[in-house]
């Protein structure tokens, strides 16, 4: 079979059942949150898998058998243990790789405009070392027509054709940290091609890493399945977000009102106010879309209108807290002692990418509070792009002896483990952002919801 002139096209017959008896190398590009898993479950299904990743000291500590996310660190020394995965920082070993996953950070820009920076840097750093027959499979959540307009051209620049030489397609990832019940494995993963043999090629090894696939006619329509997916929940918890403020002056508790709902058995699904999106999806992800839809002179008011609501929540937690302070104790914010509970995005997870607590502890000291947290899963946090600031702030010793010298306790992660009654015991004042006292059997005074 030929396309076009020149060479004939790579036989994938051949790559299929090199496929199905693993004699098939997996190069993974990122080994964050995303890229890491993905790694565990090509491992676990017999592939040999080569991870690439620039963070040099990651790369030597996953060899050495220490991994960076506690939620799947025993999983990630029994994979190095089989000798199947090894961790490098030498992108020249891509030629080692029979498929090449991406699995890097898609982040906003200063005006919430996408920022491929770190996708269009994978690609070239590759290219110079990709051959024919290897399978190249976007995992980064993004735009419809990111893998056709942006991947696609920097690969054959180097050369190659797409279809004929090489094989481009797109797969969202779909983690979803710390969740026992869903690992990447028993996760179906959705597949679109660039064409209709990256398509199949790319079907028949995910085929083999996860327990199904669900196919579909391009990879445009797969980035829009992504973008979906999450758009669909940043909308429904800006739904419950915009209840809890209408609710609250009315002293209506919100989460019962959506615990009572939910015992509908039809029409209606449960979501939950917080203190503000977290995480690398839901805060993000919706902004791609509509980027993407101005651009074809769409204006998308139902998905900015539920950022906006979403976006504003720290800001109303902050305040209510400040309202609390002043009608409980006559107190201003401003000088008072406050102790966060968690800077992780959600509860479990040593995970603080895009987390509403480092916003909140800005607006608290940007009003003058003096605030320490308390995390058990977050010692410290790290240098983000967005609040340098709170680098190297670490977590403070939760003493129930020692609580009342705070003024309030703000709980934004609901984290197990803590002592929720002992809080309450402990605080003159105790400000909820996550119904996680639902269970304390006393001083219910000194709970406000928010």
């Amino acid at each position: 079979m030929r396309y076009g002139t020149g060479r004939p096209a790579v036989d994938i017959e051949q790559l299929i059942q090199r496929i199905e008896i693993r004699d098939y190398v997996v190069g993974i590009a990122g080994l964050g949150y995303v890229g890491l898993p993905l790694v565990l479950a090509a491992a676990a299904s017999g592939f040999r898998v080569v991870g690439f990743d620039i963070d040099v000291p990651k790369v030597e500590a996953l060899n050495a058998g220490r991994s960076p996310y506690r939620h799947i660190e025993k999983e990630t020394g029994a994979a190095l243990a089989t000798g199947l995965f090894e961790a490098t920082a030498d992108f020249s070993r891509i030629a080692e790789a029979d498929a090449v996953l991406i699995c890097v950070p898609t982040p906003l820009g200063a005006h919430l405009e996408p920022d491929l920076s770190f996708v269009e840097g994978t690609a070239r750093a590759i290219t110079p070392y990709l051959r024919r027959g290897q399978l190249i499979v976007l995992e980064s959540t993004t735009y419809p027509g990111t893998t056709r307009e942006v991947l696609r051209p920097i690969v054959e620049a180097g050369g190659l054709v797409a279809e004929r030489d090489v094989f481009i397609a797109y797969s969202p990832e779909r983690e979803d940290p710390g969740n026992a019940e869903f690992r990447t494995r028993s996760i179906p993963k959705v597949v679109g091609g660039t064409g209709e043999r990256s398509a199949r090629l790319a079907r028949a090894l995910y085929d083999r890493l996860v327990a199904s696939t669900v196919p579909v006619s391009s990879a445009d329509t797969a980035e829009a399945v992504k973008l979906t997916e999450n758009i669909f929940r940043a909308v429904n918890i800006a739904l419950v977000n915009e209840l809890k403020l209408v609710l609250t002056p009315m002293g209506i508790d919100v989460w019962e009102v959506i615990e009572a709902a939910r015992t509908k058995p039809f029409g209606f699904m449960a979501f939950y106010p917080g203190p503000g999106l977290g995480g690398h999806c839901i805060p993000i992800d919706p902004f791609y879309l509509t980027w993407r839809a101005k651009e074809h002179g769409i204006a998308t008011r139902f998905i900015e209108l539920a950022g906006e609501i979403n976006r504003a929540m720290p800001g109303w937690v902050v305040d209510r807290l400040a309202e609390a302070l002043n009608l409980r104790f006559g107190r201003a914010l401003s000088g008072s002692r406050v102790l966060v509970i968690g800077v992780a995005y959600k509860k479990n997870v040593d995970d603080i990418r895009e987390s509403p607590a480092l916003v909140i502890i800005e607006l608290l000291k940007a009003r003058g509070a003096r605030v320490d947290y308390h995390d058990p899963y977050c010692p410290e946090i790290p240098h983000t792009r967005q609040h340098q600031r709170l680098a190297g702030m670490r977590t403070a010793p939760v003493e129930l002896t020692a609580l009342a010298a705070y003024d309030a306790a703000l709980i934004v992660t609901d984290h197990e483990g803590i002592d929720y009654q002992g809080l309450v015991d402990g605080c003159q004042l105790v400000v909820d952002t996550r119904n996680a006292t639902r269970a304390v059997e006393r001083g219910h005074e000194r709970i406000v919801r928010a």
